[in-house]
């Protein structure tokens, strides 16, 4: 996960002159203006004044003390007032606070600032408020109406912390758990075309499509089964049970209350396996916090990066290839633990 470096003109004088002289000694030492700048996190043409100012008169002729008001004087917003405002957009959608908006934009911002804080402000100030905080304008991911923010909260703040101590004193994994379906005729990609034509895809007439489902923990194992047809509790049992065979200790499963998964028949075979395997239900319409819908997302880009199969074994066979090599991978499998919505779950 990439370090965040605070604003270079937030800085204190003294710890810009700092700055100052370490990018001149980086340079010195063979570093080009560019590394350097990406190091310090100041922009490129700063360190090239820095360095053209130093080679020509020497430090003194380095930026002094900055005049003007101090840093952060004239706002609108209090520290603690800013860290109240970007708590609830962490935390809650604009519709749980009341606000009339889908999604988090400068209006909204505003309107809750005005709702909470009983402060009037522009939509511009707000929007260099959010500038300042490391909030960007970004497309949406889906988000089920249906979910409920206070169990969502649950899970993150109660259940999964607790089963973390579970497993610890236990001895067991945690596995997270998800099935996915990939298409012969579908590709997340985007193609080039001439201006005012569409970029065309020629796809298989029959529609083809594999089914998977897989579970994966964050310490990079992964283990999966494909299938045709739709999931139900004698496919999932199945998986299951080879979860088991190529495994030891106790397993923790985390997956959604998908209809097979809380069929009859497999609450009996989890009665009779409660000493190596224990199921967990995920926040429901929450498929946002499973680590596994990223492997899927993966999946789907990558299956039908070459082109599109021309027949279900294809398919199959390149969905297998990915799978398989990406047993050998782990590292790559804990990547999928560090986007935010599951970061949670990414362990220590």
């Amino acid at each position: 996960m990439a370090i965040s470096l605070p604003d270079a003109r937030q800085l204190s004088d003294e710890v810009l002159q700092a700055l100052r002289l370490r990018a001149l000694r980086g340079i010195e030492q063979g570093f080009t203006e560019t590394e350097v700048a990406e190091l310090l996190g100041v922009a490129h043409e700063t360190v090239c004044r820095w360095w053209t100012a130093y080679a020509t008169e020497g430090l003194d002729a380095l930026p002094g003390p900055r005049s003007g008001r101090p840093p952060g004087s004239g706002r609108f917003l209090s520290d603690a007032q800013a860290r109240h405002i970007q708590d609830l957009l962490d935390r809650w959608s604009p519709e749980a606070l009341g606000i009339a908006a889908p999604l988090w934009t400068r209006r909204a911002v505003r309107d809750l600032i005005q709702n909470e804080l009983g402060i009037p402000l522009a939509e511009r100030t707000v929007g260099a408020y959010l500038k300042r905080w490391g909030y960007t304008p970004k497309a949406p991911r889906r988000h089920a109406r249906k979910q409920d923010p206070a169990e969502v909260r649950e899970w993150l703040d109660i259940t999964d912390p607790a089963l973390e101590q579970q497993a610890t004193r236990e001895g067991a994994a945690i596995f997270w758990c998800d099935e996915m379906g990939v298409a012969a005729d579908e590709h997340p990609g985007r193609g080039y075309a001439r201006r005012g034509q569409p970029a065309q895809m020629e796809v298989p007439r029959p529609h083809l499509r594999m089914n998977q489902i897989s579970a994966i923990s964050n310490e990079g194992a992964v283990h999966f089964m494909t299938y045709a047809g739709a999931m139900n509790a004698a496919l999932f049992v199945r998986f299951l049970g080879r979860l088991l065979r190529s495994t030891t200790g106790k397993i923790i499963l985390i997956a959604d209350r998908l209809k097979a998964h809380e069929d009859d028949a497999v609450e009996e075979w989890l009665a009779a396996h409660r000493d190596r395997l224990e199921l967990v239900w995920l926040p429901r319409y929450a498929p946002e916090l499973n680590p596994d819908e990223y492997l899927n997302q993966d999946v789907k880009g990558g299956v039908n990066a070459e082109g599109l199969p021309d027949n279900k074994q294809e398919l199959r066979s390149r969905l297998l290839r990915f799978m398989r090599r990406l047993v050998h991978l782990p590292e790559k499998v804990r990547n999928y633990f560090q986007h935010p919505c599951v970061q949670y779950a990414a362990g220590t």
